[in-house]
């Protein structure tokens, strides 16, 4: 198998771009050569399988999603409280949505891992580490709750951008209104992120 780790990177995140404007069934050597822009058959020689490419995506994106330590360490200036917890999860989003190409491989990731185990278990792998390294965290952090808290706010704002990447009309119908809908939808979400926090963070 070739090794240049640069070339890796690029075939990998070209494979994040086709699964997210394509799906998985659209992820194949031939279309992440051509969204790479390297000759046909190059990816094939960095990757033994299609399960192989599936899980170094998922392995990539969350490497993508990652925010950086000093960026961590801005953020967490403030006192810890549920005002700090608000910042964050509205900073999470934001986060995400300029990761959006990577939110949506990975959605489409979680329903191909389904039919794959192997890419279940190093999702499952994954996502169960960086949960507990968010509990880990916050705890280690003084920051209001309890692991349960984490857990909660796991839930709610995945579903909330499951929604803002899927269906935004779902919450702030942006249908037809163009940019002044987008601002409605923004205001919406904002809103929503505010009213978890409220309802699922001890004062």
């Amino acid at each position: 198998m070739a090794s240049n780790p640069e070339r890796r990177t690029a075939l990998i995140d070209a494979a994040i771009e086709v699964l997210a404007r394509e799906g998985a069934r659209g992820l194949t050597f031939r279309a992440v050569d051509a969204e790479a822009g390297v000759p046909a058959g190059t990816s094939s020689n960095y990757f033994t399988s299609r399960d192989d490419l599936f899980t170094q995506a998922g392995r990539r994106i969350h490497v993508r999603m990652t925010p950086a330590p000093q960026d961590v360490a801005e953020a967490m200036r403030p006192a810890p409280s549920r005002e700090l917890i608000t910042s964050l999860m509205h900073w999470l989003v934001r986060r995400m949505a300029a990761e959006r190409t990577g939110y949506l491989a990975l959605l489409e990731l979680r329903l191909e891992a389904t039919r794959r185990p192997a890419l279940r278990a190093e999702l499952t792998r994954a996502i169960r580490a960086e949960l507990d390294a968010n509990i880990q965290f916050h705890v280690d952090s003084g920051l209001p709750g309890d692991p349960d808290t984490v857990r909660l706010l796991h839930l709610a704002i995945t579903g909330l951008l499951v929604e803002t990447f899927t269906l935004p009309g779902v919450f702030g119908d942006n249908l037809g209104q163009g940019g002044h809908g987008q601002k409605l939808a923004a205001l919406e979400r904002d809103r929503l992120i505010d009213l978890i926090v409220s309802r699922i963070v001890p004062s």
